[in-house]
Parts: structure tokens; C-alpha cells; sequence
């Protein structure tokens, strides 16, 4: 009993000190960290000169080619040897129950500037995609806003950005997916050839049914700036009427921005944000804000500046695709409370923010629970006619700001019939005159009000029972893709895959027991 008192008093110190105690360990291990995760792929890259993608690919082959021949007894499902702490998925898939097949393929293969694509590998990352492209006067179609990101993971997950309300979600973006099957074989996956039943479930697949060694994505042409105008909103209807307007979800003909979002800061305080690819003159240089250098103000408290009085400025392309990573959007807030400082941004400033892999990296079991009873990071994905709703159902179960609002497109490309698992719109939710209805992601991250600050970190978790998953997402042909390319008892099935790791509604329990006591 005393020992179990002294745990929990140390426990709730560390908690109410997060703050220093990711200061003086978590950022400078977290910098370290990082230095020898880039070493290794910078080595594993070196190494990979000396092969053409062919080869690297082939070696995939013969590890599931050998895979198949073991006895049934010995067979377990594939997945990848990536370690769960590389993942941004705050779940921890249980990989020792699974036969791992390294994937080492980091290399962005070939730009054609003609058709308009970028082809990669899986394991290429969002900043090392901005790195490559935006010089040559590109950038994806859809760029998630956390470097770390790989574009192979978004493939197989999903992705929206402020450019979803012109494309829609990443998958929108992907000309072709480059697979090994559970066969050994190596197949190009586009939305008309004979694999196009599995070009429309491998978003959202998450790995279960086969191995991305490569894929082919839309890019677009891009200028040096983006114009930024920000317009602040003083209620509800007044943000949520305009969001529609500037969306194009009511008028497909509507000359609609580049980039479009709305950080909503109480239910009746909210900042649109309205971008577009700029060049700038020598008039409009003292404009320019390059808002990702270490020493400036987080971007959504800048953005939060102008609630007060609009304004405009123009942001480095680049910066703007990242805005958000420096303060993983607002969770940091939760971790550093006084990270956003002006004397901690310029002295440990360039420390931020922790990686996301060190974070899982040195996650226990007892902080792992700790995240399903007092954190928050979801996003939701909801007809954009119903934000009002949305942001108070969100206030009411949580109670945090702010609230990320990104409109997207979400397509019905096969009439009504099954597309994969995310089901198509229903026709009255259309955008008259086209197949998309005008859908928007509402994250909620970091602390809920009435819970004491703790450590937050990445990506959603889901809270739903077999039966409820299978309600919400259409798994009518996947299961036919799965039955088609033979992944029964060669890949996890996706629910597996994806649920939490641990008892959540158990954990809930536990949490409630202890405030009430």
C-alpha cells in the first residue's frame, strides 16, 4: 500500500512538472534521437545507391516468396518490419505476432513534369517531398502538414490539407500504387486497369492488403509565396455561412482559394485563413513572415493575433505546408505550457517540437493508458453543412480550443455502389452539378477543459467495437479484394489492424473509479 502511494505521488509530480520534465529530458533525448534516425536512413540510402528500386523491390518478393513456402503451422501475417514507434499512430499493432519484411525503400524515383506526377517510394516523408519539389516550382497535391510523415503511410491511411476542398482527401492524389501481393507479385494499381477494385481500397487499408514498395502522385505547379488573408469571424453563422461560401460547397462555379482552413478559438471567435500561391515584389517584401523559424510565435497563437483586425501577409511556401509542425498544431501547448514564451522560443526553440517517434518510443503501458482517459486527438470527418452541430458536440464531450476546420471534397466515383471503405455521400448531400459533396475534418486535439493538463501526443485512436466499424465504413469490397488477391491469413484484417492495443473501455472504467474516489 505504501509503495502503490509513493508510485502514485511520483506519478502525479511528473504530471504536474510535464512541463520541465520534457524540457531537460524529452527535448534534448528527443534531439539526439533524431540524429541517430536520420544517420540510420541516411546510411540505409548509401547503402540502397548501389541497387535500382527493381532490386530493392525484388527482395521483398523473395522474403514473401519464402514466406509462403513455410508450413501452415509456422505461417503468421505479414506486415512490415517499421517499427510501431515510427509510426504517427498512437497505436501500438502488436508486430511480434506477425512475420516482419523490411521495406527499406526511401527514395523519390522520377518527376515527370509533362503529365504533372512525382513518382516515390513509401518510405519518402512529406519534408523530404517539399525539399525536393518546391525548387523546381511544384508541391504535392495534398501535403499533410507534419514532416515526419511518410507518403506511403498516408497512401495506405488517409490524408486531408487546406488544398482538400480542390482535390479532396490524399487519396485523390494517387495516379498509381506500385504493390506486392500476398502471391510474391509485383502489380501497378490504377482506378481503370484490371486492379482497380483494389485501387479503391487500398486507402484506409492500412497495410492489410499488401506491401506499397512505390507509388505515383499529382503534383501542382506552385509559386514562391503564398498570400495569406486572414478574417476574423464573431459568430457561428457568420463563420460557418462564409466557410461554405469560400469552400465552392454551394456553387461548384465559385472561384475558390489555393488553401483554405478556419481555427476556431471559442464557439463564436474563429479566423478563416484564405491562401494563395503569390510572388512578391519589392512593395510587398515587408510582408513576408517566415512563421516556422524556431524563435517565432506558434502559428496558430499568431493567427490567433488577428482576431481583433484581419490582415495579409505572404509566407514562404514551404514555411506555410509546415506551419503547423513546429507546435504539432496546439498539442504542444499541452506538453510545454510555456513552450510558446518569447525567452523559451529563442533559447530552446529550435528544440521543438518533440519528435513523434521518440515520444512513442519511450511510451509505457501506464502512459499509454493515461492518453485514452485524459487526451484528446481526433479527426472527424463530417458533412460541412453541419459544422455548427459539429463544434457543439465537440465543446460539450471536450471542451478544448481551439478547433481545426479543414473543408475536403469527398467524391462518389461508382454511383452509389461500393468505393472502398470510405462510403460514398448520399446524393443530397451533392454539390449540385458534380459527383463530390463538400465534407470537412474537424480536429480536436490536445486536454479536454475539465481534466488536468497532462502529456499529449500523436495520432487517433478509435473507440468502436467490431460490429460499430463495420457500421461506419463500407467493407463490402474489401472483403471481395481481400478473397481476390488471396490476403486471408497473409495480411491482419483491418479492424486488427487499426483497433487499440489495450482495453479502452476498461481503462475508462478504472479512470472514473479513481476521480470518483
Amino acid at each position: 500500500m505504501v509503495l502503490e502511494q509513493v508510485k502514485a505521488k511520483a506519478i502525479r509530480w511528473l504530471e504536474d512538472n510535464r512541463g520541465l520534465v520534457i524540457v531537460f529530458f524529452c527535448l534534448p533525448a528527443s534531439f539526439l534521437f533524431d540524429i541517430f534516425i536520420q544517420f540510420r536512413i541516411w546510411l540505409d540510402r548509401k547503402l540502397a545507391v548501389t541497387t535500382s528500386h527493381k532490386q530493392r523491390v525484388q527482395k521483398i518478393q523473395d522474403q514473401v516468396t519464402e514466406w509462403s513456402k513455410l508450413p501452415a503451422s509456422q505461417k503468421k501475417p505479414l506486415c512490415t518490419a517499421r517499427p510501431n514507434w515510427l509510426s504517427l499512430s498512437t497505436t501500438f499493432f502488436d508486430k511480434k505476432k506477425c512475420h516482419q519484411v523490411p521495406i527499406d525503400l526511401h527514395d523519390v524515383l522520377s518527376l515527370d513534369e509533362q503529365n504533372l506526377t512525382v513518382t516515390v517510394e513509401p518510405n519518402v516523408t512529406v519534408r523530404e517531398i517539399c525539399k525536393y519539389l518546391i525548387p523546381k516550382g511544384y508541391t504535392l497535391a495534398v501535403t499533410l502538414e507534419i514532416g515526419d510523415a511518410t507518403l506511403g503511410g498516408l497512401a495506405f491511411g488517409v490524408g486531408m490539407t487546406t488544398y482538400s476542398h480542390k482535390v479532396g482527401l490524399y487519396q485523390e492524389a494517387i495516379v498509381s500504387y506500385e504493390v506486392v501481393t500476398a502471391d510474391g507479385k509485383v502489380i501497378t494499381v490504377t482506378d481503370s486497369n484490371e486492379h482497380s477494385d483494389l485501387y479503391y481500397c487500398l486507402p484506409w487499408s492500412h497495410g492489410t492488403l499488401g506491401f506499397l514498395v512505390g507509388l505515383t502522385l499529382k503534383i501542382v505547379k506552385v509559386k514562391p509565396y503564398v498570400h495569406m488573408q486572414y478574417i476574423p469571424c464573431h459568430s457561428q453563422d457568420e463563420y460557418c455561412n462564409k466557410i461554405m461560401e469560400l469552400s465552392g460547397a454551394t456553387n461548384k462555379d465559385t472561384k475558390v482559394a489555393d488553401y483554405l482552413e478556419v481555427t476556431i478559438y471559442e464557439k463564436d471567435e474563429a479566423v478563416i485563413m484564405v491562401g494563395n500561391f503569390a510572388d512578391v515584389d519589392s512593395t510587398s517584401r515587408a510582408k513576408i513572415n517566415d512563421v516556422c523559424w524556431f524563435y517565432k510565435p506558434w502559428f496558430y497563437r499568431h493567427v490567433e493575433t488577428f482576431l481583433k483586425k484581419g490582415g495579409e501577409e505572404y509566407i514562404p511556401l514551404e514555411s506555410y505546408l509546415l506551419r503547423h509542425n513546429r507546435a504539432i498544431f496546439w498539442v504542444l501547448e499541452s506538453m510545454i505550457p510555456f513552450g510558446n514564451h518569447p525567452v523559451f522560443r529563442a533559447f530552446l526553440g529550435w528544440l521543438c517540437p518533440p519528435k513523434p517517434a521518440f515520444l512513442k518510443f519511450t511510451t509505457t503501458q501506464a502512459v499509454r493508458e493515461m492518453t485514452f482517459a485524459k487526451q484528446v486527438f481526433q479527426d472527424i470527418v463530417m458533412p460541412l453543412v453541419t459544422l455548427k452541430e459539429q463544434v457543439d458536440t465537440a465543446v460539450k464531450l471536450f471542451d478544448t480550443y481551439p478547433l481545426l476546420v479543414y473543408p475536403c471534397r469527398i467524391y462518389d466515383h461508382k454511383g452509389g455502389a461500393p468505393q472502398g471503405q470510405l462510403r460514398a455521400p448520399p446524393k443530397s448531400r451533392l454539390v449540385p452539378g458534380t459527383n463530390y459533396s463538400m465534407f470537412n475534418d474537424l480536429g480536436v486535439y490536445g486536454t479536454p477543459g475539465p481534466v488536468e493538463r497532462r502529456y499529449s501526443f500523436l495520432y487517433a485512436d478509435i473507440f468502436m467495437s467490431e460490429e460499430e466499424f463495420n457500421e461506419m465504413f463500407d467493407m463490402t469490397l474489401y472483403n471481395q479484394v481481400r478473397t481476390k488477391y488471396h490476403c486471408d491469413g497473409a495480411f491482419p484484417r483491418l479492424y486488427d489492424k487499426v483497433k487499440p492495443e489495450i482495453d479502452v473501455i476498461a481503462i475508462g472504467e478504472t479512470y472514473a473509479v479513481k476521480k470518483d474516489e
